[in-house]
């Protein structure tokens, strides 16, 4: 078995004395490990850092080995990421989301997503609004989309402000006053695009938290990520 893709470095892991296990999001090939022979040389170590860009030629016996990797630089980003704390918390919660996918299952949109997050995730202004549609995109792919199409009691489409909790679906302004308490703000920017202000991230940040909490990680006993606060509340402060 063998293929060629492009794929985001999402981690490492020490195998033996001079090898590592890559793991890597692929462009056709999805969440995926292989082995890399010398992974742990001077030449290799600063390419197989999380967020570089590489194309990566995957050979197996079998299908369902593990299999070995070879690696060639495309696009090395660590020398930016490596300069802000934001584009660090960043990558690594990026990376943790991605892992909740299926190892193997193809996600090119995903890929694209996840690429054009690590261009930006030093860009205070930009890499907050790009996580909280990037953390919507992983509950889409993994079956627990939000929409925001039309109100989920009337059916219009205008005025949506509101995102119900049970459901997922918005709620425009008249039908939703009588419960707004009860209710998630749904923030201008995910509706109608446009730059957000730093209330609107943080409306985007509490309702994408809300159904990853709901849907992800209380129910695989997983804790709210360290690395997501820190990048939410870093990427709150530059938008302020």
């Amino acid at each position: 078995m063998q293929w060629t893709d492009d794929a985001l470095v999402l981690g490492v892991r020490r195998h033996g004395e001079t090898g590592a296990v890559l793991e890597a999001l692929t462009r056709a090939h999805g969440r995926h490990l292989g082995l890399v022979h010398g992974g742990r040389s001077r030449r290799m170590q600063p390419v197989l850092q999380p967020g570089n860009r590489v194309r990566v030629t995957w050979r197996a016996r079998l299908d369902e080995g593990l299999g070995a990797y070879r690696v060639e630089p495309l696009d090395s980003q660590v020398s930016r990421l490596i300069g802000s704390s934001l584009a660090l918390y960043g990558v690594t919660h990026m990376a943790g989301l991605l892992r909740l996918l299926p190892e193997r299952d193809p996600h090119p949109d995903l890929y694209e997503a996840a690429r054009v997050l690590v261009e930006h995730l030093d860009d205070g202004a930009v890499a907050p609004p790009l996580m909280v549609r990037f953390e919507l995109a992983i509950l889409s792919e993994l079956g627990f989309g939000l929409d925001f199409s039309e109100c989920a009691a009337t059916g219009g489409n205008d005025a949506l402000v509101y995102v119900s909790p049970r459901t997922g679906r918005a709620v425009s302004a008249s039908a939703g006053e009588p419960f707004r308490d009860r209710l998630l703000p749904l923030p201008g920017f995910l509706r109608e695009g446009g730059a957000p202000g730093p209330d609107g991230v943080s409306q985007g940040f509490t309702l994408t938290g809300y159904f990853l909490r709901q849907h992800i990680w209380e129910p695989r006993a997983l804790p709210v990520p360290e690395e997501r606060a820190r990048f939410v509340a870093l990427g709150l402060a530059a938008g302020t």
